[in-house]
């Protein structure tokens, strides 16, 4: 078997971007190479507004945030009926087995969900990184109707 090996050189500059801190809070830091000269750029979060540093320049840490104890609910609805989960959770789940429930979220129009759905919505963190769920979510049933709902919260 024969073949050639070799490189393949990309036309246009090469760009790597990071968020970085100093003592002002963070910014945005873009590397280039073009024709092998390498450059840095800082602007502002936005990508486009210059900025200068002011102080050590480092990588933004995360704060710190306990595990915080959760706790979860469980909520099975037979036929007609509604399950209400309150804004603030960090999860809701819900399984539709028969008929078709709807989701209302945030006060929106409900929508209709088919039998043997699951939908999941969740944030990766709660606590004082202040993700949460911002909305309020409302499944109600109609006859014949059987969903679960599970949600979980911060205590």
């Amino acid at each position: 078997m024969a073949g050639t090996s070799g490189s393949v050189a990309g036309t246009g500059p090469d760009a790597e971007y990071e968020i970085l801190c100093d003592d002002n809070g963070s910014f945005l830091r873009r590397y280039t190479t073009e024709d092998g000269a390498p450059a840095v750029v800082d602007t502002t979060l936005d990508g486009t507004t210059v900025y200068a540093p002011v102080g050590p320049v480092v990588r933004c840490q995360a704060p710190a945030v306990a595990n915080p104890a959760l706790d979860s609910t469980l909520q099975r609805q037979t036929g007609a009926g509604a399950v209400t989960i309150p804004a603030g959770a960090r999860s809701v789940t819900l399984i539709v087995y028969t008929g078709s429930p709807t989701v209302a979220i945030g006060g929106g129009a409900p929508v209709a969900v088919a039998p043997g759905t699951s939908l999941t919505w969740g944030v990766d963190r709660g606590g004082e990184a202040g993700e949460f769920l911002q909305d309020e979510f409302v499944v109600t049933g109609v006859a014949g109707s059987d969903f679960l709902v599970t949600s979980t919260r911060e205590v």
